[in-house]
């Protein structure tokens, strides 16, 4: 499966709409953000994403309430809290905004997952620990980096490393 990963959009629409564009043209199946949305109000710019998000909420999340709102009113949306395993197609998945590094390190040592997607820090990073693939996609903002980014994962030609 071919999957998007974002992080840290910070409220800047345009560039989540930007990136939403050039997520639909790479044809995802799904994209995993990995928090920091900010604001409730730019949850409504993932309803033109041709596939279904799923999300858990990062550090500058506040108002969790509102955003679990806007999210139960976008169709193709799903948040999951702080953390969030995904299995799909048996390439198992976690899925956190790693501002607790500990936690991070953990996951990372269990050796339970595929991959572990990311975000926190606004620097793109793609490393390999034993059997898992940890995955930074940096910022869609582009506030610290000056560069709006994502990553792109194919399961398929991960699942055997």
């Amino acid at each position: 499966m071919f999957i998007g990963l974002i992080s840290d959009t910070h409220d800047n629409l345009p560039q989540i709409e930007k990136v939403v564009n050039q997520l639909n043209a790479t044809g995802v199946q799904i994209v995993l953000h990995a928090g920091d949305y900010c604001s409730p109000f730019t949850i409504t710019k993932f309803k033109a994403l041709n596939c279904k998000l799923v999300g858990v909420f990062g550090n500058n999340d506040g108002d969790t309430e509102q955003l679990k709102k806007r999210f139960d009113e976008t169709p193709n949306c799903e948040i999951h809290g702080r953390f969030a395993k995904i299995d799909i197609d048996n390439y198992k998945i976690a899925l956190l905004h790693g501002d607790e590094p500990e936690i991070l390190f953990a996951l990372s040592y269990s050796q339970n997952f595929n991959a572990i997607i990311h975000g926190h820090t606004h620097n793109k990073s793609i490393e390999q620990k034993g059997n898992t693939l940890i995955v930074n996609p940096g910022e869609v903002c582009g506030y610290i980096t000056g560069k709006s980014t994502f990553a792109l994962l194919d399961t398929e030609k991960t699942k055997h490393k």
